[in-house]
């Protein structure tokens, strides 16, 4: 008898953390994968005109900063061109937007999964 109630215990617990599990990772997913899915427009033309021109000016700086000659920089010039690239790589990700995972969110998902399955 004692078995018997221990083992209904345990597959109550294992139940649970398995639909909590399922829960949590449904709770991240979900909104990754909603915010990739955009409205379609019926029209195609407006598309063009009503995209933000900011990225764009960003992505071509970068090109420009990795096309210049650096050898002939200063310590300090280069330094600054280093903070402007990082400065340009945050803004170009808070205008993207999306869900980002660090490695070590990924890899404490993937212990928590294996240790709650």
């Amino acid at each position: 008898m004692y078995k018997s109630s221990f083992k209904n215990k345990y597959m109550r617990t294992k139940t649970f953390l398995q639909t909590a599990s399922l829960a949590i990772f449904i709770a991240i997913a979900l909104p990754a994968s909603s915010s990739i899915i955009a409205p379609v427009s019926s029209k195609t033309n407006n598309s063009a005109k009503t995209e933000d021109p900011r990225p764009q000016q960003l992505l071509q700086r970068l090109q420009d900063i990795k096309s210049m000659n650096k050898s002939e920089l200063t310590r300090t010039e280069k330094k600054e061109l280093r903070n402007e690239v990082k400065e340009i790589r945050k803004e170009a990700r808070t205008i993207s937007g999306g869900v980002y995972l660090s490695a070590g969110a990924i890899i404490i998902i993937i212990l928590l999964l294996l240790l709650l399955l």
